[in-house]
Parts: C-alpha cells; structure tokens; sequence
C-alpha cells in the first residue's frame, strides 16, 4: 500500500496505531519501525499532516521543498528534532543489546516509491536481512549521493537562493542513476562483484568493530 504512510500521518491520534508500528510521536511527527529495515535499527520519522500544510504538500520531499521557504523549513526542523529524540532511543538499545555506540544517519531519498515524506533514521551497518537489491543497497550508500543527509538539506536553506533553487528540483535523471552504480563498500570503498558478497564483507565489518569495541571494554576493566 504506497498510501500507508499517508494514513498514518493524517491519524489525529497516533496512539490507535499498534505498537508493532509506532514507536513514539510528537505534537508535529510521528516516527514508525521500517516494515522492510535495511539496517539492524531503521526507523522512518514522518510529518503529522496539520494546517496549514496538506497531504499534497508533505506528499515527498520535492513537494515540500516548493512550499513556503520558511514552512518547509519548519517541518524539516520538527523531524529533525525528533529524529534526535529516536537517535537517543537507537542508542540505549545498542548499550544494551552490543554494549556499544555506533553511527546513526538521517535522510531522505530524493525519489521515494512510497506516498508521504518520511525521513529515514537508521544504524550505520547496512546488512540487515531485508537488504537484498544492488538499488536499495545503493539508495542508503552514505556518500553515493542518492542519500540525501538531513544537515545537508537543511544546509540549502542557508546557501544562495540560486543554489537552493537549484538543489530543491530533485531531478529524477540526476539521482536515479546513481541506483545503478557499482556496489562499493561503504567503509572501504572495495567494490564488490554481487549483493551476497557484499553482505558477507560488511557482515564481517561490523564483527570487526564489535571485537574492536569489546577489547576496548576490556581494557577499561
């Protein structure tokens, strides 16, 4: 259903979503589980529609950018206030669950399949079982470009109006390319014949660091 997010969002009461779905909401956005996370945490923080902004206008990024410079930038200043709040949460569960911390990234996709803005809020891993096409792997790569990081965006509000200007069309023949780029490790940059491949590296990066962070423990002892 392309629309479910949409039917979230316009809810007036977040709370009738199940806990399955929802894990926290603000006055302005509410923040669910990724029905198909592609990292061990994925979260998606999605505007609540209010007034004076309608689903129309919080239909994906794009939509939102053509809004009012001001407006837009309050709903992104909202999600990134909360995206923070989910941040905390992502980081006690990692103290409690690996005993320790690693990075979280926020953003966008400038092309989304799904109906209604939602700011991606996941752990730097990505070798998460639902990660399974060269496209999804690609469209959460942290410097491929596709990935469009939360302080960027919010960086283009600062920028000379012609650069935002440009910047906010979100051209489709610019980013969906990049889907289809070589898939390169994001650590190393070691590119790698097949998905299953790079799983098993990245699976391997990630024991990497858990060894790492586990001799650190240790030492501190």
């Amino acid at each position: 259903n392309l629309a479910i997010f949409r039917s979230y969002a316009s809810r007036p009461n977040p709370t009738t979503l199940p806990p399955s779905i929802l894990l926290s909401h603000s006055e302005t956005c509410l923040t669910v589980f990724d029905a198909f996370p592609k990292s061990i945490f994925h979260f998606l923080v999605l505007p609540r529609i209010q007034p004076p902004l309608s689903a129309r206008h919080l239909a994906d990024l794009r939509s939102l950018l053509r809004c009012e410079k001001s407006i837009a930038k309050e709903v992104l200043m909202n999600l990134h206030e909360e995206a923070n709040n989910v941040k905390k949460m992502i980081e006690e569960e990692m103290m409690k669950m690996y005993k320790f911390k690693w990075d979280i990234w926020m953003g966008f996709h400038p092309i989304s399949s799904m109906e209604h803005l939602h700011l991606h809020v996941l752990s730097a891993d990505l070798y998460a079982p639902k990660m399974k096409l060269k496209k999804h792997y690609n469209s959460f790569h942290p410097s491929l470009g596709f990935f469009l990081h939360l302080k960027d965006v919010l960086s283009w509000f600062d920028a000379v109006p012609s650069y935002y200007r440009r910047m906010i069309k979100l051209d489709a023949s610019q980013y969906e390319p990049l889907l289809k780029d070589s898939l390169c490790c994001w650590q190393c940059d070691r590119v790698m014949e097949s998905m299953p491949r790079l799983k098993v590296h990245l699976q391997e990066e990630f024991d990497k660091l858990t060894t790492r962070e586990k001799a650190k423990l240790e030492r501190k002892r």
